[in-house]
């Protein structure tokens, strides 16, 4: 069965586009023409991915990407925009987006986008000597639920940073660079923007190791960051 992507763009010319290229790639699309119809499809749970623009008429794509977030959905999402800022990028991404891709964009480049996020969102998380559930000291992962608790405090994360938190888990007290990182997390490189990797772990000790004796995440001087088990 083919994967299901709904775009959600208000300009009609670039909206036939996207369907017709995404379809001669053999998957099934479907189209919302402002904010308020996108965010009522995203909620029907018929598809896989989401290309969600910026600038959207009855809601903006931002507050379509808060409150699919903030209702506990955690599907793939791609912002399309004309906005090619640092700050606006990071911002989506606070939001919870998983990529972004400013217009006008390649096509193909368009496309290598939804392939990586489908599959790094269809492959099954790496499970810790068979189980669901990821412990490293006083901090523990739930894979399947996506919950995350540090001395019985739950952690809340975006599906980014829950991505980003999980790998490093994975590579435990190995030393990771943020091109590694990008690749592994991202999917793909974001040349010449590494500072997202900087951000996130940013955010990722704001939530996680502040407050607490023992810091789990660790940089790596010249190299990039880690995280150590407790001893």
């Amino acid at each position: 069965m083919s994967d299901k992507i709904l775009v959600v763009e208000d300009e009609s010319g670039i909206a036939r586009i996207l369907q017709l290229e995404l379809e001669h790639e053999g998957y099934e699309v479907g189209l919302a023409s402002d904010g308020k119809q996108g965010y009522e499809m995203i909620n029907s749970g018929e598809y896989q991915l989401v290309l969600l623009d910026v600038m959207l008429p009855k809601m903006s794509g931002i507050e379509v990407l808060r409150q699919v977030r903030q209702a506990g959905n955690l599907i793939p999402i791609i912002l399309l925009t004309a906005r090619d800022t640092v700050p606006d990028k990071v911002s989506g991404f606070e939001h919870g987006a998983n990529d972004y891709i400013t217009k006008p964009f390649a096509v193909e480049e368009l496309l290598a986008r939804v392939r990586n996020i489908l599959r790094i969102f269809q492959q099954k998380p790496k499970e810790a000597e068979g189980s669901d559930i990821i412990t490293l000291g006083d901090l523990t992962i739930e894979l399947r639920t996506r919950k995350v608790t540090r001395k019985d405090n739950i952690i809340e994360l975006t599906p980014r940073e829950f991505e980003l938190l999980v790998f490093l888990i994975e590579h435990v007290n190995e030393e990771k660079s943020r091109e590694e990182i990008l690749s592994e997390v991202w999917g793909y490189d974001f040349i010449g923007e590494t500072n997202l990797v900087d951000v996130y772990i940013r955010y990722l000790r704001q939530k996680l190791d502040k407050g607490y004796r023992y810091k789990l995440i660790h940089t790596v001087r010249g190299v990039g960051y880690m995280i150590k088990e407790p001893d």
